[in-house]
């Protein structure tokens, strides 16, 4: 990670190096560089709790295999990408916002479109600014929306259909953080389609049984179904399909010094054999 002293790109966008098919891929919280004006009053051990960090990396073969991928530079705990721009709690502003809020359950976490709280522990000391809001909405959670939905429309309209992959990671006590009371273990992965509305379940069965093959656990939709993304992207019935897939952090890092593992490399080298699967499928289907 590092804090930025000046304006940058909010996003990276990989295009692919070889024939393009209609699978567009993203990952909304891979962000590590800090906007100056953040200004919480938390460390950064605790600020990166929010981080995916290294998804863009594990899933770096997407655009070898034809599809294109996007990745957040921003932080999540600065703006969330996966959140609707009305997911906010009002308790943490300043004064009034001009129009209706609809805070969802991630607000009530902490974990709403801003922010309020990493590890349990408060983000701010101060209540923000509407300004500052509308800024971190203008500046970073718009650009990467509407990148990401270019690309999906230029893929659907060139192929009839798109496939999304909304990627991310999530903490091996995910089920804590959520206040589920479960003594379940948390999978390797977790596949979230919304409970069966996003996506056509070939590619999610195609998915699941390779990951299986190569000795992980996988899960559906528990703990994570998904949420504003594959929302807004995953109509099936108009031939979009979005998935979402969660892997288990501590399958790759080290989720207190945020140093990448041992196994790393493995992980990665499954992932990208898993890309070359999924584009197959996708080709066999355009």
């Amino acid at each position: 990670m590092r804090f930025a002293d000046s304006e940058f790109d909010p996003y990276v966008l990989s295009l692919p190096t070889c024939s393009a098919i209609p699978l567009i891929c993203d990952s909304p919280h891979s962000g590590v560089v800090y906007p100056a004006d953040f200004q919480s009053c938390l460390p950064t051990s605790i600020l990166r709790s929010g981080e995916d960090t290294y998804v863009e990396e594990l899933w770096q073969a997407i655009p070898s295999v034809g599809g294109a991928l996007l990745a957040a530079n921003f932080p999540r705990t600065y703006i969330d990408p996966n959140r609707e721009e009305d997911d906010i709690d009002p308790n943490i502003l300043a004064e009034p916002w001009a129009t209706e809020l609809h805070p969802t359950e991630k607000s009530r976490l902490g974990h709403g479109l801003i922010w309020s709280m990493a590890r349990k522990q408060p983000l701010y000391d101060r209540k923000l600014w509407v300004a500052e809001v509308e800024n971190r909405i203008a500046t970073y959670h718009q650009p990467y929306h509407q990148a990401l939905q270019r690309q999906i429309e230029a893929a659907h309209e060139r192929f009839g259909v798109v496939w999304h992959l909304n990627l991310h990671s999530m903490p091996s006590d995910s089920y804590e953080v959520l206040e589920i009371d479960t003594d379940k273990p948390l999978a390797d992965f977790v596949l979230g389609d919304r409970d069966g509305t996003t996506c056509d379940p070939t590619l999610i069965g195609i998915i699941e049984d390779f990951l299986l093959q190569r000795g992980y656990t996988v899960a559906r939709n528990d703990p994570f179904k998904g949420v504003a993304l594959i929302a807004r992207i995953g109509r099936p019935e108009e031939n979009r399909h979005s998935l979402q897939i969660e892997v288990n952090r501590s399958l790759y890092m080290d989720e207190e010094s945020y140093e990448r593992s041992a196994n790393f490399q493995n992980l990665q080298r499954d992932l990208s054999e898993l890309s070359v699967t999924v584009a197959e499928f996708v080709r066999s289907v355009m």
